[in-house]
C-alpha cells in the first residue's frame, strides 16, 4: 500500500506552485534589468557610460548574482538546521521588502546609483534564501519517481522568467522605471502569506553548530574572486581591459588563496558548511561538475545574443537604437519556447530512465548549437537564428531538469538544503565567471580590429583625423556597453547632430549618416564577429567537457530515504576498501547504488 502524505494529497502541488512562483519572481527581477537599465539611469539622472560610472552599471547588473552565488550554500545549510520552509518564507519576505525600497528610490546621481546597488545586494539575500531552499522543499514534497517532473517545471519557470523579464522591462521601463521593481511586490506579498499558511516543514533537520570559519572564508574568497572578474572587464590605464590592474590581480589571486584555506577548514571542522564528503557520491559530484561547466558555456550567451541583436542586427533592419532592447527580448522568444518544450518532458523521462542519457544528450546539442551559430553571418536571416537558439534551448532543457533531479536524488535527506545550495553556488558563480570570459573574449576581438576600422570609417565621412583618432582610441568596451544598453554608440562618442555640424563642421547629410541605423552596425560587424566566434568556441568546449562529466555520473541513483544514509556511506566506503585490497576495481558509487536500492 502506498503511504498517504499526512500533509494532504495535494501538498506536493502546493509546494510546486509556491516554489515556482518564487523562482519565477526572482528570475524576472534579475533579467528585467537587462532591458531597463537605460531608463533606470535616466531616471536617476546618471549616464552609465560616462568615465567613472561604468562600475555603477556593472554592480547594478551583477551585484544580485554575486550575492546569491556567495550565500546560497550557507543559507541552504541553515535551512537544513532550522527548517527549509522557514528560511524559504523569510526569503520571500526579504525579497519583497527590498523590492519596495527599490521602487521608492528618490535619490539621484551617484547617490541614487549607490542606493539601487545596496538595495539590490540585500534583495539578493532574499533571492539566495529562495534559491537555496526551493529545490530541497520540492525534493521533500515529491517521491523520487516524480522529482524530475517537479524540478523540470520549476526550472522552466526559472528560464521562462529570465526571458519574460526582458519583455516586461521593455514594456514597463519606458512608462515608469520604478515599475520594474514594483512589479515584484504584489507577487512577493502573496507568495509570503501563501508560503506561511500552506508550506510545511517535513525535512529531516540536522542539528549542528554554524561553521563560522568556513562561512567567513568562503564569503571573502568568492566575493574577492567575483569582484576581480567584474572589474577585470573595465578598462585600466591605457588597456582595454583591467586584467593587468594590480587590484584585480590581487582580488583574483587572493580569492583563490582564501578559497584554498576554506577547503582546508572544511576538511577539518566537525560540522562543515560545504559538505565535501558529498562529492564521494558519484551522481552528486558528476552532476555538479556538469552544472558548473554547462553554466560556464551558457552564462554569458544571453548578453552576447542581446548585443548582437541590439548593436548590429536590429538597427540594420530598421529599428531605432532606443527600441532595440524591447525587440531583442521579443526576437529571443524561441530561446524560451525551446526550454518550455523540453524542460518538463525531459524531467518526466528522467524519473523513469535516469538523468544520464538526457542530460548528456542535452549538453551535446547545446555545444553543437554554439558551433552552428558561428556559421551565421552577422546580418543573418532571422529564421536560421531562431532555429539555432531554439535548438540551444532544447539542449539546455534536456540537461537542466534531469541534472537537477539527479543531483537532488543523490543527497541524503538531511543534506538536501546544503546540497541544493552547493549546486546553485556552482551555477551562479559559473554564470558570473562566464559573463567575464565572454566580455573579455569579445573585447579582445574588438580591440584588435575596431580602432582602425572606426578611424577609417569616421575619416571617410568627413570627421577630422584628430577627432577620429581620439574616438578610435577609446576603450571598445564602451561601444559594447552602449550597444547593450540601447544607446547609439556614435552619438555617445561624438555627440548629437548639432554638435557634429557645429564642432566638427560636418555636412548635415554626413551627420545623419553617422548617427543613422546602419553606420555603426556595419562598422562593428567584422570586429564583433571575430570575438563572438571565439566566445562560441569557448562555450562549445565547456559544453562538451560537461557532457563527458555527465556521462560519468553512472546509472540512476536514489539515496535511501531513511536515516540509514550514514550507515550506507560507511558500508560503501568499507566495501570499496575491501574490493581494492582484493585487487578489484569497484567504485564506491556502484557499491552505494547496490546498497541503496538503485534502479540502473
Amino acid at each position: 500500500m502506498i503511504p498517504t502524505d499526512p500533509r494532504g494529497k495535494n501538498y506536493k502541488w502546493i509546494a510546486l506552485s509556491n516554489t515556482t512562483l518564487g523562482v519565477l519572481m526572482v528570475m524576472i527581477n534579475q533579467s528585467i534589468l537587462l532591458i531597463s537599465l537605460p531608463d533606470i539611469f535616466r531616471g536617476i539622472r546618471l549616464n552609465p557610460l560616462a568615465p567613472g560610472n561604468t562600475s555603477y552599471f556593472l554592480w547594478v547588473l551583477m551585484g544580485f548574482m554575486l550575492v546569491t552565488a556567495v550565500l546560497v550554500v550557507s543559507l541552504g545549510r541553515i535551512g537544513d538546521m532550522y527548517g527549509r520552509v522557514r528560511m524559504y518564507n523569510l526569503g520571500f519576505a526579504v525579497f519583497t521588502f527590498f523590492s519596495v525600497l527599490l521602487s521608492i528610490t528618490f535619490l539621484h546621481g551617484h547617490a541614487g546609483a549607490l542606493w539601487i546597488i545596496i538595495m539590490r545586494l540585500f534583495q539578493g539575500v532574499g533571492g539566495a534564501l529562495l534559491f537555496a531552499n526551493s529545490s530541497a522543499i520540492l525534493t521533500d514534497a515529491f517521491p523520487s519517481d516524480e522529482r524530475g517532473k517537479a524540478l523540470g517545471i520549476n526550472g522552466v519557470a526559472a528560464v521562462g522568467g529570465s526571458f519574460l523579464g526582458l519583455i516586461l522591462g521593455g514594456v514597463l521601463a519606458p512608462v515608469e522605471w520604478r515599475l520594474v521593481f514594483l512589479v515584484s511586490v504584489p507577487f512577493g506579498l502573496f507568495g509570503t502569506v501563501w508560503a506561511y499558511l500552506k508550506l510545511q516543514d517535513n525535512g529531516i533537520r540536522s542539528s549542528a553548530n554554524i561553521d563560522w570559519a568556513g562561512n567567513v572564508t568562503f564569503a571573502i574568497g568568492l566575493i574577492s574572486l567575483l569582484t576581480g572578474i567584474v572589474y577585470g572587464i573595465e578598462p585600466y590605464g591605457g588597456n582595454t581591459m583591467g586584467w593587468t590592474n594590480p587590484g584585480v590581480l590581487a582580488a583574483i589571486i587572493g580569492g583563490f588563496a582564501t578559497l584554498a584555506v576554506f577547503v582546508w577548514i572544511e576538511l577539518r571542522v566537525a560540522d562543515p558548511m560545504f559538505r565535501l564528503r558529498l562529492f564521494r557520491i558519484r551522481a552528486f559530484a558528476a552532476g555538479n561538475i556538469a552544472a558548473l561547466l554547462g553554466a560556464m558555456g551558457r552564462g554569458g550567451l544571453q548578453f552576447m545574443l542581446i548585443i548582437w541583436l541590439q548593436g548590429i542586427w536590429l538597427p540594420q533592419h530598421g529599428y531605432s537604437f532606443s527600441s532595440t532592447p524591447l525587440w531583442a527580448g521579443i526576437y529571443m522568444i524561441p530561446l524560451t519556447l525551446g526550454f518550455l518544450v523540453t524542460g518538463p518532458v525531459s524531467g518526466i523521462l528522467s524519473d523513469r530512465f535516469g538523468a544520464r542519457p538526457f542530460a548528456t544528450a542535452g549538453l551535446l546539442i547545446a555545444g553543437a548549437s554554439f558551433l552552428l551559430l558561428e556559421l551565421l553571418p552577422m546580418n543573418f536571416a532571422y529564421v536560421w537564428f531562431a532555429l539555432l537558439i531554439f535548438l540551444f534551448a532544447v539542449g539546455s532543457g534536456m540537461f537542466f531538469s534531469p541534472n537537477q533531479s539527479g543531483v537532488m536524488n543523490s543527497l541524503p535527506p538531511d543534506q538536501r538544503g546544503a546540497g541544493a545550495g552547493m549546486l546553485a553556488t556552482f551555477q551562479n558563480s559559473a554564470s558570473v565567471l562566464s559573463i567575464g570570459v565572454f566580455f573579455t573574449v569579445i573585447t579582445i576581438g574588438l580591440a584588435a580590429k575596431l580602432p582602425g576600422t572606426l578611424f577609417r570609417g569616421l575619416v571617410a565621412q568627413g570627421v577630422p583625423a584628430a577627432a577620429a583618432h581620439k574616438v578610435a582610441a577609446l576603450p571598445p568596451i564602451g561601444s559594447l556597453f552602449a550597444a547593450f544598453l540601447g544607446f547609439n554608440p556614435i552619438a555617445e562618442l561624438l555627440g548629437n547632430k548639432a554638435s557634429l555640424v557645429s564642432s566638427l563642421h560636418l555636412s548635415p547629410a554626413h551627420a545623419d549618416y553617422l548617427l543613422g541605423r546602419s553606420f555603426f552596425p556595419h562598422l562593428i560587424s567584422s570586429a564583433f564577429a571575430s570575438g563572438l566566434h571565439l566566445a562560441f568556441d569557448f562555450a562549445a568546449a565547456a559544453s562538451f567537457v560537461a557532457a563527458i562529466a555527465s556521462l560519468l555520473r553512472g546509472g540512476r541513483y536514489v539515496h535511501a530515504e531513511t536515516g540509514s544514509a550514514p550507515l550506507l556511506e560507511a558500508a560503501g566506503e568499507g566495501l570499496a576498501g575491501a574490493a581494492e585490497a582484493a585487487g578489484t576495481e569497484v567504485g564506491a558509487g556502484e557499491l552505494l547504488d547496490e546498497l541503496a536500492g538503485v534502479d540502473d
